[in-house]
């Protein structure tokens, strides 16, 4: 029974941290509400998008009287805004924005009309959407899974502490060969697909997400090696407490960026203002 109920909280737990990175993250969609002829509309603007196709904003109005205009510009630059009209589809207004080279970003605001009416959406504070390159599913989903199963693991292995469950030892190894393969192995592999680099963490740039990743293994090497010849639990408490925190981190802050001028991907800073 008790092994049951820490299985339980540790997925608790976790389920709860990827919710809350999913809703904090830069390049997760922008929940936005609008209100068009006093109907209240919930729409979702992309802020990433992979592969060489253009990026689709798709808007859930089905008014047919409502017309849409994006207005957009490569980020971060002072370029002369364009526009797009939105075109509609089954329900949908859809408009494809340009399609940019890995870790290229644009900015964009939307402007409705209806009758002689006009309302705007993040005018004073666009939305910013950064592109990727396309990257394989046979990569990316084991990718997510192991970071999954590490975070879970970890989890479980700071609640075996806690609760001075024996078998702590053994699952803090677990964790560590699962951060192992989904973080520093497939981890680099995704982002050279997504942004041409294998490794841009410390020493060779600032990127968050290498970074943090980097940071938690050390830690679960420190945790796994100490307890090697002799029982120290508080090393693997403090390094699922460790993970913990990186996990919840909204991902991809201080992420690739391209710079439009020189046409160099740098690791560049997705502001906190982006995030809500």
């Amino acid at each position: 029974m008790k092994n049951i109920l820490l299985w339980v909280s540790a997925v608790i737990i976790t389920l709860s941290a990827a919710v809350y990175q999913r809703m904090t993250g830069p390049t997760y969609p922008k929940r936005i509400e609008v209100e068009l002829s006093e109907k209240q509309h919930n729409l979702k603007l992309i802020r990433s998008h992979g592969g060489t196709s253009n990026a689709p904003v798709e808007l859930a109005i089905e008014d047919d009287n409502v017309q849409a205009v994006v207005h957009y510009r490569k980020f971060p630059t002072a370029d002369v805004w364009k526009k797009l009209a939105f075109k509609r589809n089954e329900g949908k207004l859809i408009a494809n924005l340009p399609n940019q080279p890995p870790a290229g970003k644009l900015e964009y605001f939307i402007e409705f009309t209806k009758g002689d009416q006009s309302t705007w959406i993040a005018k004073e504070d666009p939305i910013v959407i950064r592109f990727k390159g396309d990257v394989p599913s046979w990569v990316l989903l084991p990718h997510i899974l192991f970071m999954f199963v590490a975070m879970l693991l970890s989890n479980l292995s700071g609640l075996m502490v806690i609760f001075k469950y024996e078998k702590f030892k053994l699952y803090a190894t677990f964790t560590l060969f699962a951060l192992l393969f989904g973080g520093m192995i497939l981890g680099p592999i995704v982002q050279k697909y997504a942004f041409g680099e294998f490794w841009t963490g410390v020493p060779f740039g600032w990127d968050l997400t290498d970074n943090k990743t980097l940071i938690a293994f050390i830690f679960w090497i420190l945790a796994v090696s100490i307890n090697y010849k002799k029982e120290k639990p508080i090393y693997v408490l403090i390094a699922s407490i460790v993970l913990f925190l990186i996990y919840i981190i909204p991902h991809s802050m201080f992420g690739s960026e391209l710079d439009h001028n020189s046409g160099e991907i740098k690791q560049g800073l997705i502001l906190f203002t982006h995030l809500f």
